[in-house]
């Protein structure tokens, strides 16, 4: 398996791509695109049919190991095997089993076989789904960088949960610096604390003064400086990592062959998005050949995605523009893993890809409706991909999680309030609508006493984690600054 950078040039995308291994601790590629397979590997009825009794272990080595042609396969499913286990995915809802997973609970079942089933994926170390790839993603750093007896130090921004995820994964790794960056006072009072209370000497928690695209590119700025990338080491587990796409990926058809009992049968999915990793995931996996009908974005206020799936137009908006919101890890208003989306939808025409999103840089977006003085019509192609979105307020939060509770008896967190608000908008006869799932309600226990009027129910182990200590840094987004930060506290 090859990979290549959305961005290369038709007549070097044959001499420049890489192998699984080759791109693993890296984010961006050195021309500032994303890396993709050449081609996605497809999966037969026959493979599916096999897969449907499968632990997620198991599940999980069978789909990495058509990416990661270059790691041994032994190792591969010990890498799996030593990753998705119930004792490090334990924090159940009552009533779920840990050892699935990523349980299914089916919300509502109504007239013509319609489903609405939340696919839980939160039940990790930090309660979010990011969880489901962060833990691989350790674990696979950690055997690599033993490999070639190397260091490696992470810059990566969070809005919320990935950076919590990042440091709990990489936290006493051999050889594993962690450098994340979040905006100050942005985040819930539990995701800071998840974050900040962290004391380990390899974490180091940066709070810049301003909003979560500011830090975004901040790690996109260092990460295109390749002279400093290379001598610092820097690597990144943000969603532009391949190997967290990929990881994510795996949780599509776990949910998928949960939800059915044959291959004619069809699901869709509603995803909340911000940075449009996670739909992204489910892209893959549909473009594999897993029978997805629809991948449906949910986005909060801040709605460009939205925008784009309605209009063809993608406008990212400045951070002034930028809300904060009661669902803060979607308040995102540059949604770095499109570009990947992007590139199959312009037939993978890597001069295009490039030209459009130097557009975003000069003149803050583009448009593909195919309206006079556009910038192309590939909007008519998108129904192609099974892609749909909406959109859903701090109202329709509110409403949303009072509902799930007083009909279903579960506290759902804002996110995927946001989530099924927007699935309940898009359900159709006869098709099974999984929501992904993005945390539990604990993490976001200021919008459920809102909500509720109670406090949200915390797994064991995080009663008072808001009192801890907390060790953090406040800086500007100054990139020159960081550099000079992440460059004193390597050594390198």
């Amino acid at each position: 398996m090859q990979y290549v950078s959305t961005r290369a040039a038709a007549s070097a995308a044959s001499s420049s791509s890489q192998q699984f291994s080759d791109i693993l601790l890296g984010g961006l590629a050195a021309d500032g695109g994303l890396f993709l397979p050449t081609a996605y590997p497809q999966v037969t009825g026959a493979e599916l049919d096999a897969w449907r009794q499968l632990s997620y272990a198991d599940l999980a080595y069978e789909i990495l190991k058509k990416f990661a042609t270059d790691i041994p396969e032994a190792d591969l499913r010990a890498l799996t095997a030593k990753t998705y286990t119930k004792e490090v995915y334990k924090n159940a809802r009552k009533g779920e089993k840990a050892s699935q997973i990523t349980p299914l609970r089916v919300l509502e079942e109504g007239a013509n076989s319609t489903k609405l089933v939340l696919q839980a994926l939160s039940n990790g170390p930090t309660l979010a789904f990011k969880d489901m790839a962060m833990q691989l993603l350790g674990n696979l750093f950690e055997y690599t960088l033993a490999k070639h007896n190397a260091q490696l130090n992470i810059f990566g921004a969070t809005s919320g949960d990935t950076g919590s995820a990042a440091e709990y994964a990489m936290r006493g790794k051999k050889g594993i610096r962690v450098f994340m960056l979040s905006p100050h006072k942005k985040m819930s009072a539990f995701q800071t604390a998840q974050m900040f209370s962290l004391q380990d000497p390899n974490i180091f928690n940066i709070a810049i003064e301003g909003v979560f695209d500011d830090a975004q590119d901040m790690v996109k700025a260092v990460s295109n400086d390749l002279p400093f990338k290379a001598k610092q080491k820097i690597g990144t587990v943000n969603s532009i990592n391949w190997a967290r796409v990929v990881a994510q990926v795996v949780y599509y058809f776990r949910g998928y062959l949960s939800a059915t009992t044959s291959n004619d049968q069809k699901v869709s999915f509603t995803v909340p998005s911000g940075n449009f990793g996670n739909i992204c995931a489910g892209h893959i996996a549909r473009m594999m050949g897993l029978p997805i009908d629809k991948l449906v974005a949910a986005t909060n206020e801040n709605d460009v995605l939205d925008e784009f799936f309605r209009t063809g137009v993608y406008r990212v908006r400045k951070s002034s523009e930028t809300y904060h919101t009661s669902s803060p890890s979607m308040d995102i208003s540059k949604a770095s893993n499109f570009e990947r989306f992007i590139y199959d939808l312009v037939g993978r025409d890597g001069d295009r890809t490039r030209a459009l999103f130097q557009k975003v840089e000069t003149h803050g977006g583009f448009d593909l409706s195919g309206k006079p003085g556009s910038d192309g019509d590939e909007f008519k192609l998108v129904a192609k991909y099974g892609f749909k979105s909406g959109k859903s307020t701090h109202e329709d939060r509110l409403n949303t999680i009072r509902d799930v509770a007083d009909d279903y008896g579960i506290v759902i967190d804002t996110h995927t309030a946001d989530g099924i608000k927007v699935a309940r908008e898009n359900l159709e006869p006869g098709v099974t609508m999984i929501v992904l799932e993005t945390a539990l309600a604990a993490k976001f226990n200021e919008t459920i006493l809102d909500a509720l009027g109670e406090d949200a129910e915390r797994p064991e182990g995080f009663e008072n984690i808001e009192d801890l200590p907390q060790k953090f840094v406040v800086m500007p987004p100054d990139v020159e600054k960081m550099k000079a930060y992440i460059a004193a506290n390597t050594g390198l």
